[in-house]
């Protein structure tokens, strides 16, 4: 059905920053959506239909049981053929977006750098610092298999990367992210208002904001209030700052900082800390130390809010699990697996967040549904590619604000 294919891609909306594309190269764009689309549906399920009929029946042939957990069905899995064509094809459909979208904004780059720089000249909104250095756990690997991850460039000073990011992005999620990319703060915006429609947030972080897709919604929407959206990748700030300015937006400033060290912010300054996909891509050892800053800036009463896929648990069947592990394999995503098996809710309580304090809430991803019509209710979620998430929050506890109060 004409419904059921993503949109075009010259429905993409072209803020003043984003790279030009001409027609053969919106045509791979187009190919490429279509073709994730194709992995992801009708071939895509020939993996479950694999497990069922060949790698399970002999698993259990050969061990006697069904297996205990998702890293023995991975293992299995990776010896069927069927399954070692999609993941090779899926592969290669990463690549091919990295390629494309480098291709894009290495040909203009010049012109790039030079509207980032008129925007980012006098607004106010960027401020970097040499002296943050990279954590390496981002410098290990090309992150989603991006050249130079989000940290990276061509050239000194450059947006490459944050330019990348943000011409393809439409294409990777057939546009279900929307024209602006921006689907993820657009959910979380729409949660807000709609639980706590009186609430007015003062002062609200972004941690781990790269080109700002989640933390400018939020800025649009509070335009009262003050947004900082703090990364360690100079090159992904360079081009949300310019971006955001470009789009009209002055009540955001995008500040080069660790979620680590938030020691520049005093105890409790902030009514709300945000993060949109973020904690997968944390060590063991980085997240417990943001969460607990996160704590420590936020004020009584106030929300923590992280925007993730939904943790492992025993009510998640195994293969759903191994099918959602791909990109921890596969897509360079160290520590996705390990992420999403842990205990969010202990490790959010260690860090200051009482179990009872914290919730879970469902988001989706708000879209314009005349370029992409939402998802029915009760769909198939596309382990973890349709634009649907958890979000683990928690009321910092303390002196009740506004919203509590009520």
């Amino acid at each position: 059905m004409a419904s059921d294919l993503p949109p075009a891609y010259t429905a993409l909306t072209r803020h003043p920053m984003m790279p030009q594309t001409n027609h053969d190269e919106a045509a791979r764009f187009n190919f490429l959506a279509h073709f994730n689309r194709f992995l992801s549906g009708d071939i895509g399920r020939g993996n479950r239909i694999a497990y069922k009929n060949r790698v399970l029946p002999k698993f259990r042939e050969e061990h006697g049981r069904n297996p205990k957990h998702r890293y023995e069905i991975r293992d299995a899995m990776n010896r069927d053929d069927w399954h070692r064509m999609w993941s090779a094809l899926k592969r290669n459909s990463m690549e091919m977006r990295q390629h494309f979208g480098r291709q894009v904004v290495l040909r203009q780059l010049d012109a790039l750098d030079a509207i980032a720089s008129q925007y980012n000249t006098g607004s106010g909104l960027l401020e970097l610092d040499s002296a943050i250095s990279q954590p390496e756990y981002q410098t290990a690997v090309d992150i989603h298999c991006q050249p130079g991850g989000y940290h990276g460039g061509e050239r000194e000073g450059d947006v490459t990367v944050g330019a990348n990011y943000d011409v393809g992005l439409f294409a990777t999620t057939g546009g279900a992210l929307g024209g602006l990319n921006d689907g993820g703060g657009q959910a979380v915006v729409e949660w807000a208002k709609r639980e706590y429609p009186d609430w007015q947030p003062a002062r609200i972080l972004d941690i781990g904001a790269t080109i700002g897709h989640n933390a400018v919604p939020i800025a649009q929407a509070y335009p009262d209030a003050e947004v900082i959206a703090i990364d360690t990748a100079a090159a992904s700030l360079r081009y949300g700052a310019a971006r955001a300015a470009a789009m009209g937006v002055k009540n955001i400033r995008f500040i080069q900082a660790s979620g680590e060290d938030l020691s520049r912010w005093d105890d409790g300054s902030f009514d709300w800390v945000q993060t949109t996909m973020f904690l997968h891509e944390l060590s063991a050892k980085s997240m417990p130390r943001i969460l607990a800053e996160a704590n420590r800036v936020l004020k009584p009463g106030g929300l923590i809010f992280h925007v993730e896929q939904p943790q492992y648990s025993n009510e998640m069947p195994l293969f759903e699990q191994f099918m959602r592990d791909w990109d921890a394999f596969n897509n360079n995503e160290p520590f996705w697996s390990a992420m999403h098996g842990q205990d969010l809710k202990q490790v959010m309580a260690d860090a200051g967040f009482p179990q009872d304090s914290q919730f879970v809430a469902g988001v989706r991803a708000v879209v314009d549904p005349d370029i992409f019509p939402p998802a029915a209710d009760g769909e198939e979620e596309d382990f973890g590619r349709a634009a649907i998430w958890n979000a683990y929050g928690a009321w910092k506890s303390g002196a009740l604000n506004k919203v509590e109060a009520e």
